[in-house]
């Protein structure tokens, strides 16, 4: 075989060299011409800049799958497969045939370089590695290298996410392919998807995507490096093995530089690196891929043009005939052969495949394409099945076909659905464009045509719905433009740019949508807030115009406007004024922002005023002094509640006028409590736990919250959560007494239903239920009913607020109660001076003076030590034995002595009858006690000239010996220096109630 390169003009170089465009140039000089091209996506794309200098009708585009064929066209643009093997063409050309070497088609342009000539000028175009090989097998051929009309430069590794703008990055399976795109999408908004495994529209749809800049990333396997012509800034190689049809390897240099060769276009620089878990590619490496040395191709895959069909052991041996010429090799079994290799082993075939015509046919139909890459079996049948309809029928049977067609002719699924659906209506497209093989071939070449657009078309919707945000893409191209961006603001508060949803407007805060991170972010944000700047403007103007009944404050903190947040509140110097702190971006800026902070200050302070009016009220009051003064401040402090015991000093210090100053202003002074009744109620007492936790950091501590709802339910009182901050159980108007708590109200309507039954004197008419011996009482069916709670729930109340119990047997308070019934009573006069009547005038509220609590911090549950005998201790819950009825548990004020004792029975069950006097002593003094809990003896109180121990001003005749009885030895009543007279209320009803006994006696 000798060969002649005269005539032929190898133009060689890297990539960006304009080889491509430089043929395109000869082509259209000449009067005819072929141009052959490795893809039929490059194809195209020459395609159709020809038809834009010399108008379609001039132009043929000629591919496996696709044929435009003008009337007398000019020039044809081919793939190279589907190149004529003789022309009369004044020019061809052939592109890329360093491909000559590729195992797979390498054959087929070692063919058409050796053989196919144009009448005027043949070019072949490709890298500057097939020199050496076509000069020797083309001897007298004409070499003219170009150089690269710009630099590539190696820029290292780089993660995915922080690849800069316009990069191709490359992978070479499609599972890979997807997962970066995918990556791409969440992290910078979007990426077009090339693989050869695409339909050429496809392909062409996802290229336009990256062209013209909706995204700015192209996820591409190597058939972006055949030519393509894109406006790619930097490549990254995602991966650096490949298969290449036989087995996995690592792509050489000059591969690498193929691809990396289309970073830079036209005199821009580009530049190529490596990314993901690829390693950094090595100097030498780096330095050849630079500098474009690389090795030459030594040898071309070759196959034989002479063919034998008289048998098919014939056709397969003239296949493996060996090249005579050196620098070419027998080339590998392709897919035609694969199948021919397959067939001949049918038996159906043999005895068909009998005449060179049919044996000739037989191979024409294993030049079918395999687009679905199944197995060579499979393929196989299929080629069997055309071949039996051709060699029958002399086409292929149209209901066969229509069945398949049919099956591929839905468009829903996903992309690997639509991948395979593409794959096989790509086979049909290719049968109908085979000359002979169909009746109606226009009518199939139409159908599947249609069919095949219509699946590229759904393939690239479910493409870019998966790989690109399309919002996102949309502005960046827009802000690459510097176009004005148009945007709007929904009632509701959407933002829209450019018809797409941006984000959320929420009060004077914008929120960025999801799907809106990384670096592009920020452009979105500023495109959006170009809208947001007259809008906030308007938004201030509307709140300060707002009425009170637009905004609202939250348990959370947060101030609201119409539903949104505008606003939160933190602590400050003075609970009841918290600061507010503003909820606004910079675009609310000036006068607009201080208009706003004013306008919610004014709300805030309004609302608290109002809904914590009494404790407002009483803060500002300027007609209380000294004393009365600092009680009310420590009220305001506090919130509203006080317990009494904590002062007690201080309460003992104040006279009736100041009382009556302070009492005004809805100030209860209660057993146990001073407080205010009107914060008791749900609103109230939601702001009082709000402010607390703003001043002491508990918007987060357990139980905020939980017990407003319960305290709206109109309980009396609750079970105790041990986990809950006891505090707010304060705030909320319960005092918290170990497993319950109970409404601050309630507890003093307790008081004074016990207060009548420890004053009442035996053998007095009639006895009050519970009452039992003046020191003692009884648990009673009111005081369950209003505290809501069981026996057991009971002693639990009672202990906390420091009462102790003495246990005695049902029959013992039997027989105790009926000996009371004959007993004489004592005198008025007696019971007044035993009962302190005349100690000091009650408050309004009949519940003014305390019983005794126990010694124990505030709102802790006092319990009996664990020391004190069985007697003295509450009665178990159940008797020990079921015939036995269940204790009486006598209550009595509990007494510092209660919790200093240390074995040994207490007193009051061993003295019955005549020691009553003497615990009552006790009892009576621990009554009159301001401040029991802290064993404070207090002052006596004179009053019309009477002291604490008579009413005539002199000492009672009895009254040492009453102390003394039931007393240890040595021990002695001992009177108390007089205190300061203090004025009498004259509104207090029990003031009007002295005076009108002192007219009955009169």
């Amino acid at each position: 075989m000798i060969l002649s390169g005269r005539g032929v003009t190898a133009v060689l170089g890297p990539t960006n060299t304009g080889k491509t465009h430089y043929a395109m140039e000869r082509m259209i000089a000449h009067d005819s011409g072929v141009i052959g091209l490795p893809l039929r996506l490059l194809a195209r794309e020459v395609y159709t800049r020809l038809v834009e200098k010399v108008g379609h009708h001039n132009v043929a585009l000629i591919t496996g799958e696709e044929k435009i064929t003008p009337h007398r066209a000019r020039y044809s643009v081919c793939t190279v497969e589907a190149m004529p093997r003789e022309t009369t063409a004044s020019f061809v050309a052939i592109d890329e045939v360093q491909l000559a070497g590729d195992l797979e088609r390498g054959h087929i342009f070692t063919d058409r370089l050796m053989h196919l000539r144009g009448r005027g000028e043949t070019l072949l175009l490709g890298a500057a590695t097939m020199r050496p090989i076509l000069e020797h097998l083309l001897p007298g051929i004409t070499v003219v290298e170009r150089p690269r009309m710009s630099q590539l430069l190696y820029a290292g590794s780089k993660k995915i996410t922080r690849l800069p703008n316009r990069s191709a990055i490359v992978a070479f399976s499609a599972d890979e392919v997807y997962a970066i795109a995918e990556l791409i999408r969440r992290q910078r908004g979007g990426a077009a998807v090339v693989l050869g495994a695409l339909s050429p529209r496809t392909r062409n749809a996802q290229v336009a995507l990256y062209q013209e800049g909706d995204v700015d990333y192209l996820v591409a396997t190597d058939a972006i490096g055949m030519g393509l012509n894109l406006d790619v800034d930097h490549v990254a190689f995602a991966q650096d093995r490949k298969f290449d049809g036989y087995q996995y390897r690592n792509l050489n240099p000059a591969e690498l530089a193929q691809i990396a060769g289309r970073a830079g276009r036209h005199i821009r620089d580009g530049t190529f690196g490596v990314t993901g878990r690829v390693d950094p590619f090595e100097d030498e490496l780096v330095h050849r891929i630079e500098s474009h040395e690389f090795d030459p191709v030594r040898v071309l895959q070759w196959r034989s043009k002479a063919l034998d069909y008289s048998s098919l052991k014939a056709l397969k041996h003239s296949l493996e005939a060996a090249p005579a010429v050196s620098g070419l090799t027998r080339a590998l079994p392709a897919v035609d052969q694969q199948a021919l290799e397959h067939l001949a082993r049918y038996p159906e075939i043999i005895d068909v495949a009998t005449t060179s015509e049919r044996v000739e046919k037989l191979w024409e139909a294993c030049a079918l394409p395999d687009y679905r890459r199944i197995t060579p079996a499979q393929h196989a049948d299929l080629i069997s099945s055309i071949y039996a309809d051709l060699v029958r029928h002399g086409t292929v049977n149209e209901d066969f076909m229509a069945e398949q067609v049919r099956r591929a002719d839905l468009t829903d699924g996903e992309i690997d659905t639509l991948s395979a659906r593409i794959a096989q209506i790509r086979t049909w497209t290719y049968v109908s464009n085979r000359p002979g093989w169909l009746a109606d071939p226009t009518h199939w070449q139409e159908k599947t045509r249609e069919i095949e657009d219509r699946l590229s078309d759904a393939l690239h919707e479910r493409l870019t719905k998966r790989f690109v945000d399309r919002r996102t893409s949309v502005l960046m191209k827009r802000l690459r433009e510097n176009a004005m961006l148009e945007a709007e603001i929904s009632v509701n508060g959407d933002v829209f740019v450019e018809g797409h949803h941006v984000g959320q407007l929420t009060g004077f805060r914008f929120t960025l949508a999801a799907g809106s991170e990384g670096s592009d972010a920020r452009a979105v944000q500023g495109a959006a807030q170009k809208a947001l700047a007259l809008e906030f403007e308007a938004r201030a103007a509307r709140l300060h115009a707002a009425g009170n009944n637009d905004l609202a404050l939250s348990s959370d903190g947060l101030v609201r406007w119409l539903g949104d947040p505008v606003a939160r509140l933190a602590a400050s110097d003075h609970v009841m004024r918290p600061r507010v702190i503003l909820l606004a971006d910079e675009q609310l800026q000036s006068h607009a922002r201080e208009h706003v902070l004013a306008r919610i200050e004014r709300f805030v302070n309004h609302h608290i005023s109002t809904v914590l009016k009494p404790l407002d009220d009483i803060s500002r009051a300027e007609d209380l002094e000294g004393l009365a003064k600092g009680l009310a401040f420590q009220l305001v402090e506090n919130l509203g509640v006080l317990f009494r015991r904590d002062v007690a000093e201080e309460v003992k210090s104040l006279d009736q006028e100041s009382r009556a100053s302070i009492r005004k202003y809805g100030v209860r002074f209660g057993a146990y409590h001073i407080f205010l009744p009107a914060l008791l109620k749900p609103a109230p007492a939601e702001l009082i736990t709000l402010l607390w936790a703003l001043k002491n950091d508990g918007l987060d501590k357990p139980g905020y919250g939980e017990l407003i709802p319960m305290l709206a339910a109109g309980r009396t009182s609750v079970v105790t959560d041990p986990s809950f901050e006891r505090t707010f159980y304060k705030l909320a108007g319960f005092r918290f007494l170990g497993k319950r708590a109970v409404r601050i109200d309630i507890l003093e309507r307790l008081a004074d239903l016990i207060r009548p039954l420890l004053q009442w004197k035996p053998g007095a008419s009639p006895r009050p239920d519970g009452a039992y011996d003046g020191r003692r009482f009884m648990a009673t069916t009111s005081m369950l009913s209003i505290l809501g709670a069981t026996p057991d729930d009971m002693e639990e109340i009672l202990k906390g607020l420091g009462y102790r119990a003495d246990s005695v047997t049902a029959d013992e308070a039997a027989a105790f109660l009926a000996s009371q019934q004959g007993a004489p009573a004592e005198t008025p006069a007696e019971a007044a001076t035993e009962h302190g009547e005349a100690d000091e005038v009650v408050e309004a509220e009949s519940s003014e003076e305390p019983a005794a609590e126990a010694p124990a911090a505030d709102d802790q549950p006092a319990e009996a030590p664990a020391e004190q005998s069985a007697d003295n201790a509450a009665a178990p819950a159940q008797p020990e034995a079921p015939t036995e009825a269940r204790p009486v548990l006598l209550w009595r004020p509990g007494t510092r002595q209660d919790n200093q004792r240390h074995g040994g029975r207490h007193q009051g069950e061993q003295r019955r009858g005549g020691q009553r006097h003497g615990q009552a002593d006790a009892r009576e003094g621990g009554r009159r006690s301001g401040a029991p809990a802290h064993g404070k003896p207090r002052e006596s109180k004179p009053q019309d000239g009477k002291t604490q121990e008579g009413r005539s001003g002199g000492p009672r005749k009895d009254r040492g010996d009453r102390h003394d009885r039931g007393k240890p030895a040595g021990a002695k009543f001992e009177g108390r220096p007089p205190r300061k007279e203090k004025p009498i209320d004259p509104d207090s009803p029990f003031a009007k109630l002295a005076a009108l006994k002192e007219q009955l006696k009169k």
